[in-house]
């Protein structure tokens, strides 16, 4: 039965993480067995960080089973779905800044943007260094994380980070692993020209038909962006995270 239960959900594993998703069609007795499920297999007794997504359609035993497990709640999201059919292309001669990948460039300019671009983020803090983070990528995305890893640039100076990609195990669904602007450029209308530009990227580069995203309830400016960016909002979670 506890087999069948990790096939019924998403397991995305990194650098000293590993994060249950997907789990909305579980029923509140699954949602229980696949939460004690996951706080005993031995698999995951190294792994720094364990992180369980949490639909916000189950009931309040549920949850308060899960934090009687040791999982503390850790922050809510919303997740959106945007159609890529109807993504104009960026033209050219507006385009204000030009998006470079690591083929092109040293990792340690892209590293220190995407760091900066996380300071001061509405989002929950991160439990991973930077480094972690980048190992992150590398292990999920394979050798292709070269085109996912995008520094823009406004002037020849970097102003933030956009990380499209095509979700591991899918053909046409895209993601953006991280978006985000420098503290200095935020608050100038760019966030959503440099979003469009990675749903442009997902089109285009990487075919996909339609992205999934992801945000902090609290981060109002991003759940803007998706608006503007005409994403559709398809479910609210719980994030909790595991301490022993």
């Amino acid at each position: 039965m506890m087999g069948r239960l990790y096939e019924k959900v998403k397991f995305v594993e990194g650098e000293n993480f590993v994060t249950i998703e997907e789990t909305r069609d579980l029923t509140n007795e699954e949602m229980q067995s696949l939460a004690l499920k996951f706080v005993r297999d031995p698999k995951y007794d190294g792994v720094k960080n364990r992180t369980i997504l949490v639909s916000s359609t189950f009931k309040e035993e549920t949850t308060q089973y899960i934090k009687g497990l040791g999982f503390k709640h850790h922050d809510d999201v919303y997740f959106v779905r945007c159609g890529l059919d109807e993504i104009g292309m960026v033209n050219e001669e507006a385009r204000t800044f030009e998006c470079t990948s690591l083929r092109q460039e040293e990792e340690v300019v892209f590293k220190e943007t995407w760091r900066r671009s996380m300071e001061g983020s509405l989002n929950a803090p991160q439990s991973l260094n930077m480094d972690e983070q980048m190992k992150t990528v590398k292990k999920e995305l394979g050798p292709g994380y070269v085109d996912t890893c995008l520094t823009a640039y406004e002037n020849g100076i970097p102003i933030g980070v956009v990380m499209p990609h095509i979700e591991p195990g899918t053909k046409e669904e895209g993601r953006i692993f991280y978006f985000g602007l420098v503290p200095e450029e935020r608050g100038k209308n760019k966030a959503t020209a440099l979003y469009k530009e990675g749903l442009n990227v997902l089109k285009s580069r990487f075919h996909a038909s339609y992205s999934v995203g992801a945000t902090s309830v609290h981060n109002k400016p991003m759940l803007k962006v998706f608006e503007n960016c005409g994403c559709t909002m398809t479910e609210k979670v719980r994030v909790y995270k595991y301490s022993k």
